[in-house]
């Protein structure tokens, strides 16, 4: 009598497929990646969630903003359609740590390239120069430079580095006021509480660039301080660095940076700067 190998070869098959599950075949956290079958399933990429024209998560569960934009284009030039990256929330100060333990592949969030955070990761870019800026009521014609800031009231968010440069440097005389949030820093504008708000021009144009604030703000049009945004990414890996690198230079050569500029931050008549060389692996 002739017995059938189809059970046995059933039970090899179950038996390998728990042992691919049990040693987490289908993640690869370390990476900030997940993968079925060998294949690319995903990417995760850190992001602000809460800042307009740059990375804001919508009501609607939605992500908008010139730093989505970014991260969509370079994950895309890795293999990745929109559909299979996973935004993750990049508070300023937890950004080195989602890097160094693997829970992004990379960061794209305002992320200011210093000697102090490259101890920790390292950067693709940069790709967008910001300067601090300050941002008026739209028909206010008294301030033209950081020195008319005395005498004034000025708002930023508290702790801000941006505010202290104002404060000891530029116009010592202005009366600085530190509010939990921009958007609390905008209605004291609108309502005349304050006279002025500063930090980075790029996120100032993406708030007076909302839907319910365009024509009410606008930018001075100052650089007070040089922020070159860089992608931030784990130590030592140089691969992704060039491929990063390689996927910026792209979309500024194709239209796609600038077109991205526009669309999110060209409302608020922000002016960039062109794309600054990417000196980051070089």
């Amino acid at each position: 009598m002739k017995i059938s190998k189809a059970p046995a070869a059933a039970a090899v098959a179950v038996a390998l497929a728990l042992t691919a599950t049990a040693c987490g075949g289908s993640s690869d956290k370390s990476s900030g990646t997940g993968s079925t079958g060998g294949g690319k399933d995903k990417i995760v990429v850190g992001i602000k969630f809460d800042q307009p024209g740059l990375g804001l998560k919508t009501p609607d569960g939605k992500y908008t903003g010139f730093d989505v934009d970014v991260a969509t284009y370079v994950a895309k030039e890795l293999g990745y359609e929109p559909g299979q990256i996973e935004f993750k929330q990049a508070i300023s100060a937890e950004r080195e740590n989602l890097i160094a333990n693997g829970d992004v592949k990379f960061v794209v969030a305002t992320y200011s390239i210093n000697d102090k955070r490259k101890e920790k990761v390292d950067f693709a870019g940069p790709y967008f120069l910001a300067h601090q800026d300050l941002l008026v009521r739209a028909d206010d014609t008294s301030i033209t430079k950081a020195e008319d800031l005395n005498k004034k009231k000025l708002c930023s968010v508290t702790g801000s580095t941006s505010a202290q440069n104002v404060k000891t440097k530029l116009a010592p005389e202005a009366d600085l006021l530190e509010l939990g949030g921009y958007s609390d820093c905008l209605t004291g504008l609108e309502n005349k509480k304050v006279d002025a708000l500063t930090t980075d021009n790029s996120i100032l144009a993406g708030y007076a660039a909302q839907e319910n604030n365009k024509g009410k703000f606008k930018l001075v049009g100052l650089s007070l301080s040089n922020e070159n945004y860089g992608i931030g990414l784990k130590k030592g890996d140089k691969e992704l660095q060039t491929k990063i690198n390689a996927a910026l230079k792209k979309m500024v050569a194709d239209g796609a940076w600038e077109a991205a500029v526009q669309k999110n931050l060209g409302p608020a008549n922000y002016k960039s700067e062109p794309a600054p060389q990417i000196t980051e692996g070089s």
